[in-house]
């Protein structure tokens, strides 16, 4: 069962006893989002970071990485994810190259979360996952994937909202919130977060080219 069917689950409990004419009294709140898989792959993730990641000395990035892989996570090389990140499904998370994800940020990810090479999600970050349909009266849990470019950077206690795309070097500002897609190479601030000004490339009058995204390629070999 993929990550979208997961959470309709508690929706599609409640389709299906309409459909056939068996109704209960139980309080649609009281659903579980998740089935029981979900809900076990979780509770072992949760016991392995409690004992073994978060416990982990700073530069042991390597064993950090390799619990992740354990539970499913794609990454790429020389990723750097800190011990008290917090990763809610590290099945859900794909990290190009030299990817980080700073202390205390939390990856919300029941769909999909890719962060591109050299991308950066800085400390106490937040990138949001998923919402809740607040006009369904059951109020089910929806999701919907997020990308982080490649050399973009989301600083420090900003948030991403469910389904935006972080284009390509954009930078999302101090405690900023992005509600729909930064355009590549642009800075944001503010709440909702507004396009400031271009990210300039200072590399450029020394001779060093501004980076080119090939994350794609990259993300397609590390997914096989």
């Amino acid at each position: 069962m993929n990550s979208r069917e997961l959470n309709h689950h508690g929706a599609q409990m409640e389709s299906t006893a309409r459909a056939t004419g068996k109704t209960s009294s139980r309080d649609p709140y009281s659903v579980p989002a998740f089935p029981l898989r979900n809900r076990l792959m979780r509770a072992a993730w949760g016991v392995v970071y409690a004992l073994l990641f978060r416990t982990s000395p700073r530069p042991f990035r390597r064993w950090r990485a390799f619990l992740l892989r354990c539970f499913g996570a794609k990454l790429g090389n020389s990723c750097f994810i800190y011990g008290t990140a917090r990763i809610w499904a590290p099945w859900n998370l794909i990290c190009d190259d030299m990817a980080t994800i700073g202390d205390e940020a939390i990856i919300y990810n029941p769909e999909r979360v890719t962060l591109g090479s050299h991308a950066i999600v800085s400390q106490q970050a937040y990138l949001c996952g998923a919402t809740h349909d607040y006009e369904d009266p059951a109020f089910p849990l929806i999701a919907f994937p997020i990308s982080v470019g490649a050399y973009a950077w989301i600083c420090a206690r900003a948030t991403v909202q469910p389904g935006v795309s972080v284009g390509e070097g954009a930078v999302l500002a101090l405690g900023s919130v992005a509600t729909r897609h930064l355009d590549p190479w642009t800075v944001y601030a503010g709440v909702p977060a507004r396009r400031v000004k271009p990210r300039m490339w200072r590399g450029a009058e020394i001779g060093i080219a501004r980076p080119q995204d090939h994350s794609q390629a990259r993300r397609s070999a590390i997914t096989k």
